[in-house]
């Protein structure tokens, strides 16, 4: 990604598939902090600690429906963001939560990690700042994959 970000490497099918608006440097922001923190959140905190499952399934299924759901469902626009829709944060929050719950029981099975109501409520916590953050203006700025992951890594740090 770098190097295809960077124009070192020409592949036009990676950056027709990664990228909105076929510009290969589009690659170097969001889908380069998706990979990041998908690769972080797998080498640090791999099967034992919620902070991963938390920054994983805010990033992969709460943003990735929040932009399917925004986009078909979202009339209803964020006052204070036009560019964000209800549905799409709805969906984002629920999504995340709800797959951060089911990873957490999986993990809980092979005895990676203690399942319980203390855990599924902290999860909401993340879930729900992460939706925050995300419909936020500078999300959109910063960009979301970036404001999304750090949002579930530095929320879950305080109350996991």
């Amino acid at each position: 990604m770098l190097l295809i970000g960077s124009g070192i490497w020409k592949d036009e099918a990676t950056v027709k598939s990664m990228s909105r608006y076929g510009n290969y440097r589009e690659l170097l922001k969001g889908p380069l902090y998706y990979a990041i923190t998908v690769t972080l959140a797998c080498v640090v905190y791999w099967r034992t600690s919620p902070i991963g499952i938390a920054a994983l399934c805010n990033l992969c299924a709460g943003d990735g429906l929040a932009d399917v759901v925004g986009r078909r469902l979202g009339r209803k626009k964020l006052p204070y963001n036009r560019n964000k829709s209800i549905a799409g944060s709805v969906a984002m929050a629920t999504a995340g939560f709800f797959s951060s719950v089911g990873y957490m029981y999986y993990f809980s099975y092979f005895g990676y990690i203690q399942d319980g109501w203390g855990m599924i409520l902290r999860f909401l916590v993340v879930s729900l700042a992460s939706a925050l953050v995300e419909s936020l203006p500078i999300s959109t700025e910063l960009d979301d994959n970036l404001t999304v992951s750090l949002t579930s890594i530095f929320i879950g740090s305080l109350i996991f």
